[in-house]
Formats: C-alpha cells, sequence, structure tokens
C-alpha cells in the first residue's frame, strides 16, 4: 500500500475529463466515436485508476488510449444489431427466429422509406374512402389457407387473447389437460385464458383425452372448444388424444366453434423438408376447425406476427373487439408478411424464405460448406485448430420437438484457451457469433450460416484468437 502522501499524489495528477478531451488523445478519440461515448469512456477510466491507485493494485497514472477507443465504440453500438448464428438452431428465439426473404427486407425498405397506403384505398372512386390495414393481407392469406377469412395481430400469443376475448369472455372453453402447454418467455395457455376473461375447463388426463371427456363437459355455458398443438414437447407411451376432425365434428353436432392453436404454423408439409410431420394450417382447416391461429416467424419464415384463420360468420366478433387495436401489426410486419406469402402464392418459399432454405439444405452442400469454414478459419489464424465433425441441429421455435436433422459443423480449439473463453471471446467480435459448446469443444454448426457469412466467421474466430495473443503478451510482460 502507498503511503497516504504518495497515494494524495497521485490521486491529484488524474486528469479531469475535460482535460483529456482537449488533449491530443481526446481528439484522436473524438474522431473515432460519438462525444458522449468517448465522455463516458474516459470518465469510466478515471474512475477504474482512481480505484485501482486506491486499493494499491497500479501504481502510476496512465491512460490507454487505444483501451479507451474500443470501449467508446463499444458504447455507441447499437443494443440491437446483427448476429452470426452458429448454434444450428434455425428458428432461434434469442436470436430473432426466422431471417426475412431478400424479397421482405426489399419490401420493407420500400415502405419504410416514406408513406405508404396503409388506410387509405387508391382505389376509391371519390379519393376519401379510408382504408383497412388488414385487407393487404387478409385475401392472400385467405387463399393460401383454404380460409374464409383472416386477420393478423403482432404475435400469435396476443391471436389466442383476441380470440379468446372476442368469442369467450365470461363463458367456458373446454381444453385437454395435455394441452396447456408452456411456452417459452413463461408464456402459458391458461393463463392467457384468464387474462381474457374465458373460464378453463380442463378435460382428460395429461396422457390420454377421448372425446366423450368432451362431450361430457359441454354446457350451455360452453363457447368454445379449443385444442392447442403441443409443437415444442412431445407425449410418447400410453398416451391418446382427439384429432381436429373429430373436435370439429362434435363442435358442428352441438354449435359449439373449434379453435385451433397451432403454434408454429406450417404452410408446406414438413415431410418435403425432410423433417417430422406436422399438421399443416391448410390441413386443420379443412378438418373443420372454425378458428386456427398460428406464428408469422417460426415455420412461415416471415416476421413476427400472429395470423387468425376463421370462418366468415366468426369475423365480425374478432375485427369488432377494442383489444384488435392495441394488438394490431405495424406497415413493416404487414410489408413484410406480404412479401412472405406472396412467395408462397408464386411457388418460390423453398428456393428463397431462409428458414425453409436452412430446414432443407442437403448433407452434401452442408459437408461443403463446413470444410470451406474450416479453412477460411485456419487460414485466418494458425492458433486455432479446426476440424470438421458430424453433428445434429435442431428446429427451434417450438416446432418439431424430436426433429434434429444431420447437419455438419467446424469444432474449433484454441492451444491457450478453453471453449468456455473461447465462445466468450466470440460473443465480442464484429458482426457477434454466437456458438455452441458440446462435449467441451465449440462447435460452429453451419445450418444456420449462410454461404455469404463464412468470411464473417472466419474473422470473429480470428478476433477472438487476436485477443488472446495480445492478452498473453500483455500478462508475460507484467510478470
Amino acid at each position: 500500500m502507498l503511503a497516504p502522501d504518495d497515494l494524495n499524489a497521485r490521486l491529484r495528477r488524474l486528469p479531469q475529463v475535460d482535460e483529456v478531451l482537449r488533449g491530443e488523445t481526446g481528439q484522436r478519440l473524438l474522431g473515432r466515436a460519438p462525444r458522449w461515448a468517448v465522455v463516458k469512456a474516459v470518465r469510466e477510466a478515471i474512475d477504474s485508476l482512481r480505484a485501482a491507485l486506491r486499493d494499491g493494485h497500479v501504481k502510476e497514472v496512465v491512460i490507454d488510449e487505444e483501451a479507451l477507443a474500443l470501449r467508446a465504440e463499444a458504447l455507441a453500438l447499437p443494443s440491437l444489431r446483427r448476429v452470426l448464428n452458429a448454434t444450428g438452431v434455425v428458428l432461434h428465439t434469442n436470436l430473432g427466429r426466422a431471417p426475412l426473404a431478400a424479397s421482405a427486407i426489399a419490401r420493407v425498405l420500400e415502405v419504410a422509406r416514406g408513406y405508404s397506403n396503409l388506410e387509405y384505398r387508391l382505389d376509391a372512386a371519390d379519393g376519401r374512402a379510408r382504408g383497412s390495414r388488414h385487407d393487404h393481407v387478409a385475401e392472400l392469406l385467405a387463399e393460401l389457407c383454404g380460409a374464409e377469412a383472416a386477420l393478423v395481430v403482432n404475435n400469435c400469443a396476443a391471436a389466442v387473447l383476441l380470440t379468446l376475448s372476442a368469442l369467450a369472455a365470461g363463458k367456458e372453453v373446454i381444453v385437454s389437460r395435455g394441452e396447456l402447454v408452456e411456452i417459452g418467455g413463461n408464456f402459458r395457455v391458461p393463463d392467457v385464458m384468464r387474462a381474457s376473461g374465458a373460464r378453463l375447463v380442463e378435460v382428460g388426463t395429461t396422457n390420454r383425452t377421448r372425446l366423450d371427456d368432451y362431450e361430457r363437459a359441454i354446457t350451455s355455458d360452453t363457447a368454445l372448444l379449443l385444442k392447442v398443438h403441443r409443437s415444442n414437447f412431445a407425449l410418447v407411451g400410453f398416451t391418446e388424444d382427439v384429432a381436429t376432425a373429430e373436435l370439429a365434428a362434435l363442435g358442428r353436432a352441438r354449435k359449439i366453434p373449434t379453435m385451433v392453436d397451432l403454434g408454429s404454423g406450417s404452410l408446406l408439409a414438413t415431410e418435403s423438408l425432410g423433417l417430422g410431420s406436422e399438421p399443416t394450417v391448410q390441413s386443420t382447416i379443412a378438418a373443420g376447425a372454425d378458428v386456427v391461429m398460428f406464428s408469422g416467424d417460426k415455420l412461415l419464415g416471415g416476421p413476427q406476427a400472429g395470423v387468425i384463420c376463421l370462418t366468415r360468420s366468426l369475423l365480425p366478433l374478432v375485427r369488432s373487439h377494442a383489444l384488435l387495436r392495441a394488438l394490431r401489426p405495424d406497415k413493416l410486419t404487414l410489408a413484410a408478411l406480404a412479401a412472405t406469402l406472396e412467395l408462397y402464392r408464386d411457388g418460390r418459399a423453398q428456393a428463397e424464405i431462409p428458414t425453409l432454405a436452412m430446414l432443407c439444405a442437403s448433407e452434401i452442400v452442408l459437408a461443403a460448406r463446413a470444410e470451406k469454414l474450416r479453412a477460411l478459419i485456419k487460414e485466418a489464424t494458425p492458433a486455432l485448430r479446426p476440424t470438421v465433425i458430424a453433428t445434429r441441429s435442431a428446429v427451434g421455435g417450438g416446432a418439431l420437438p424430436l426433429d434434429e436433422p444431420p447437419s455438419f459443423a467446424v469444432a474449433v480449439t484454441h492451444e491457450a484457451m478453453t471453449a468456455d473463453a473461447l465462445e466468450a471471446r466470440l460473443r465480442q467480435a464484429s458482426p457477434p457469433l454466437i456458438a455452441r459448446i458440446a462435449d467441451g469443444r465449440l462447435l460452429a454448426d453451419v445450418r444456420t450460416l449462410a454461404d455469404a457469412e463464412l468470411a464473417d466467421a472466419a474473422r470473429a474466430f480470428a478476433f477472438a484468437a487476436q485477443l488472446t495473443v495480445e492478452e498473453t503478451k500483455g500478462a508475460s510482460r507484467a510478470e
């Protein structure tokens, strides 16, 4: 520890923030980052030096200009920004789920850069008729899904809340105990039902529910028969549930609408993507469901949205409900959704929607991509040891939980760094690379990396390795 006089002398030598900004160091820093970020970085550095002097960890007042620049640049980065997904989870909720198709991105830019006819009818005779934002996608959705009518809100949970509020507030909704699911973010079906004002009536058991369980529970106060697709988990073994067609037939006989929450709904047969069987939106509607809802940013491959397909007779009840205004989508969501739906209409979905392209990528393509990434990493830095291995990916987004499509990954090790340390370094790169760790090795699964992203991925590994080399040298000098 320093003597009090020595400590006070050193503390007095700490510069003021304005003093640093006026000097050559400050002027160079202001050329690399906004003033507010430089001010904050300088203030943090001075506070850190003051604490280190008092604790005896340093003896001299030295301002590290490069460290300040890096901190100021980091502060100026946007909180929400692009990352590279090397986890192999295609619909990764934490990483934003479905990437948009190029045509959807172009449509968003076109609508965002100026005004649009969001709620204005261009075909009105007098030019004064107000339009509805819902009309931009309703007809195309109904056509693609085989529905009588369609409506869009801001996510699937909102779709459930709105329809239950409009069709069953203060009344009973019958649902199987085996379908009272919880998905990400602590979203629980029973909680949403209570928020809507509907009264939950549970039937059957966790693993077995029969048609007569629903039938016996029907009363004069029953408003809906609800079926929730178990999209993010599976029941196996001694199980039984009621098919949509059976439940819808019961509903028609008793004049009670049947509602199906598909969660991650698909417009394509998932078998055509090389995956397991998932009920499509079209087959669910064809089976007789009166209301079907699903997400826009999962297997559909579009923006976050909640799609409601319903019969024409129920549409006025839902569309006139006060909640719709609170839950309605914005113009950018509608632009991206319309462009995505047009790809389905035009037969270009599987080739141009990134989610579908990733899910159906062949092992030959993935192996070649992994080898290319391995070579780029090896070329970027000799300190890393990359090897290509076979692995398994995941669909994610609460879809097909038992499916693990075969894939390839680059397993990367460093001569002086653990997998955990390397993973943390990669998250500091620009753009950050998000990988996974399995059996003590860091894996970069190429199923979720586009060919155009491989060079950025290699640079992220080079960045991580270079940081380690510099720190190792610094530690040696300190010793």
